[in-house]
């Protein structure tokens, strides 16, 4: 006889963070290491997971996210590039996540740098100068993130796109995949030191445009039929009145008497 267990409660972790890192530069790489242990981050709280790309690339950002996220033991998942340093404490990072736990129990993922709305962007990060850099009252919920530091709330359960692909974009990728979840992003006050301010390049280009053209497609307005009913989706007034079924009965009575009317001439 088979036997089937009822599972209830709460998920129990095994360690509280898994850091993710692809990995072009293996110096660079044990630097960052080196960071994350003077932080407070260890064996006992967390693990460190890499990807070889030092030869080639094995996997892209997005493949190598998900294998990430897939693997990680942690209640948080931490996915950040190799030229960072932490310059703040593990204590301080779970202050800020215990604070996000109290004012948002919808957030699922956060990070240093992003941005609220068109031209407003806001960050708390170092760079080479090690000056800090700041704008924002913190934490603040965003739309999309800066890939540098990625931290994700793994009970969440959030991927980035099987349909993308590249080193670029990842940060709104997953933003709008935890959007479309129900969920929520933010910037936290959690310094680190980023020694790259990034460079757009014909890579960034075709990345952005690849975003754009998936997800103009999934918010697309458009009829869903199921096995039992149908409706349409749209993101406007009109788009929701075409589906409208007192809209379309209406419009049905405007174009019968309209048909009297041209061919009577009455009302």
């Amino acid at each position: 006889m088979i036997e089937s267990t009822n599972i209830v409660g709460e998920i129990n972790y095994e360690i509280a963070f898994t850091i993710c890192t692809l990995v072009t530069d293996i110096s660079e790489y044990q630097v960052m290491l080196e960071s994350f242990e003077k932080a407070g981050f260890n064996s006992t709280n967390s693990e460190f997971l890499h990807i070889d790309n030092s030869t080639v690339n094995t996997y892209d950002a997005y493949s190598g996210g998900n294998l990430f996220i897939s693997k990680a033991r942690g209640k948080y998942i931490i996915i950040c590039h190799q030229d960072v340093e932490i310059l703040d404490t593990r204590d301080k990072l779970e202050s800020c996540l215990d604070e996000l736990n109290k004012i948002d129990n919808t957030w699922a993922i956060c990070g240093n740098a992003g941005a609220v709305a068109p031209n407003y962007v806001v960050y708390h990060i170092a760079y080479p100068d090690n000056k800090l850099m700041s704008k924002g009252r913190f934490p603040i919920q965003v739309k999309s993130l800066d890939e540098n530091f990625l931290l994700i709330r793994k009970e969440a359960m959030l991927s980035f796109s099987n349909d993308l692909k590249g080193f670029h974009m990842y940060g709104a990728d997953i933003c709008l995949q935890a959007n479309t979840k129900g969920n929520t992003a933010y910037v936290i006050a959690f310094k680190l030191l980023h020694k790259s301010r990034g460079k757009p390049d014909q890579s960034f280009d075709i990345s952005k445009k690849a975003l754009q053209k998936k997800y103009s497609h999934q918010i697309r307005p458009r009829w869903i039929q199921t096995t039992i009913t149908k409706f349409y989706i749209s993101g406007t007034i009109l788009g929701y009145m075409v589906g409208n079924p007192i809209f379309l009965l209406l419009i049905r009575l405007y174009y019968g008497l309209m048909k009297k009317i041209v061919k009577t001439g009455k009302f």
